[in-house]
């Protein structure tokens, strides 16, 4: 992982086996062992070219030929990207696995190079082993995903994403389109170690906002694995430190994990994870210890297992099928305060053409995620970001009934937004209901929040063989507060 100065705007070869579908498939379990083969073979690496793997020298090149060559024997086809930067000569390895939708890409990466300082064990060995073992597995398995999979390893990212940024950017829109999901991997083996997500729906509601859309659907995914194995997670910040950088900027959603670098474990951490409070995460950082002693043996096989699941899941799913959706482009039977018992005195939901207001920050956005109307508290911009925004109460939105069919996981999404000032509180909140049943809620809190859409997604498979109604409700209950609320392209698919 680059040091923060650096900001920028934004084993072993297997033989090909007998296909097998991939929704029969389970994703494999990482082995450990092969996980420390790859570094025991990056730390050989830096210890042969001057104690380093960092861009320009020749423990870099080797480091992408190892790799390339475990891919070449795996039946990848792969590719040395060259790109300059500080007038040496810089490499990203790109691997495609045969077969899978060639309009539907899930990216998986991790930066290869490590600073002049070390060999990058944990930064970010850990991250490229985890990837390359993943996608040696399948090839074991012989995976045929329904996306299809494209797997890199970046060059120079310690000096600024170099190599992920000329690879992104250097990509024909049409090819930058067909990338519908790029996951990221930098140090997942640290010694001290966190478990943090990508904040891809800024639920956390601090720093850079949510990643592009279906950036929430890629942390999820990753939260399920580790919730499976009875590990919490918290979130970490599209900070804009590793190789997810260029693809945010292009509109691609973008997730991952990460155990922690020169930040300070708290006590409260500690509690949650284990490990020592008052310690960095990663006391060896960018420093001559980050070796093959510098790792985690727990944290790198739980994340290499998470990078399994994510591209089995995601990367050999069956795309659900779409059961009832609704863009809000044309009536269709939503009806605001359907009990009479709302109690808001402007902001009332609507369907219609926002009107974009701002109060230190959007406010209402005055743009939706499809088409030209949303649902919105109060459409009209009027004379002030104050002037249609919700007020004194409660306001709801019902939809027409929906009858569910029987069987199969049913999921409701939407993309939504609650924007509030700093006079907001608890009090306030944007809630969704089936049946009376809260299945997703955000609370307004006494900091600002602006307007910026995200998606949600809840599980509504115990209503299967309903017949069922979304209820969609905003509040300002908080004394004097700004509150506006805005929903887009509600959808419930069944899997």
């Amino acid at each position: 992982m680059k040091a923060r100065v650096l900001v920028a705007a934004l084993c072993l070869a297997v033989p090909l086996v007998n296909a097998t579908p991939a929704t029969a498939a389970a994703a494999p379990d990482i082995s450990l062992a092969n996980l420390k083969a790859h570094l025991s073979q990056f730390q050989t690496i830096a210890g042969n070219n001057g104690g380093n793997r960092a861009h320009g020298r020749p423990g870099y090149l080797a480091s992408a030929n190892y790799v390339k060559s475990q891919l070449d024997a795996a039946g990848f086809a792969t590719t040395l990207q060259t790109f300059t930067y500080n007038g040496a000569t810089g490499y990203n390895v790109i691997a495609d696995w045969p077969g899978g939708d060639p309009n539907d890409i899930l990216m998986v990466g991790a930066h290869l190079d490590s600073v002049t300082a070390g060999p990058g064990i944990n930064d970010n060995g850990s991250g490229s082993a985890a990837v390359l073992e993943t996608a040696l597995q399948v090839a074991r398995q012989g995976l045929q995903p329904t996306k299809h999979l494209r797997f890199a390893w970046w060059g120079a990212e310690e000096l600024g994403l170099r190599g992920s940024r000329f690879y992104v950017n250097n990509l024909p829109a049409a090819e930058r389109a067909k990338i519908k999901g790029y996951l990221n991997f930098d140090m997942v083996g640290s010694p001290n170690a966190g478990y943090f997500v990508y904040d891809g729906d800024d639920s956390d509601g601090v720093g850079a906002g949510p990643g592009p859309a279906g950036s929430a659907e890629l942390e999820r995914v990753l939260q399920d694995y580790f919730a499976s194995i009875g590990v919490p997670t918290r979130g970490t910040d599209f900070d804009g430190r590793s190789d997810y950088g260029p693809f945010i900027s292009a509109g691609i959603p973008a997730g991952g994990t990460f155990t922690g670098a020169e930040g300070i474990k708290t006590s409260a951490q500690a509690q949650l994870w284990g490990g020592t409070a008052g310690q960095a995460f990663d006391p060896c950082y960018h420093r001559s210890c980050d070796t093959t002693a510098n790792i985690n043996d727990t944290a790198l096989d739980r994340n290499a297992d998470a990078i399994a699941h994510a591209v089995w899941t995601i990367g050999a799913a069956v795309p659900p099928a779409v059961v009832w959706a609704d863009d809000f482009e044309t009536a269709t039977g939503w009806t605001a305060n359907p009990d009479g018992t709302d109690t808001a005195t402007t902001g009332q939901w609507e369907r219609g053409d926002p009107e974009a207001t701002s109060s230190s920050g959007a406010k209402q956005l005055g743009t939706t995620v499809s088409g030209a109307n949303d649902l919105v508290t109060g459409r009209l911009a009027g004379s002030g970001a104050g002037a249609y925004d919700i007020d004194a109460g409660v306001t709801s939105i019902q939809s027409p009934p929906i009858a569910l069919p029987s069987g199969g996981v049913l999921k409701v999404s939407l993309s939504w937004y609650l924007a509030h000032g700093s006079n907001s509180s608890s009090a306030d909140f944007f809630r969704v209901k089936v049946n009376g049943t809260t299945v997703f809620q955000q609370l307004g809190a006494a900091s600002d929040r602006d307007a910026a859409w995200s998606t949600a997604t809840a599980d509504i498979s115990a209503f299967a063989g309903q017949t069922v109604r979304i209820l969609i409700e905003a509040a300002d209950t908080s004394a004097a507060s700004l509150v506006e609320a805005g929903v887009d392209d509600v959808k419930i698919t069944r899997q």
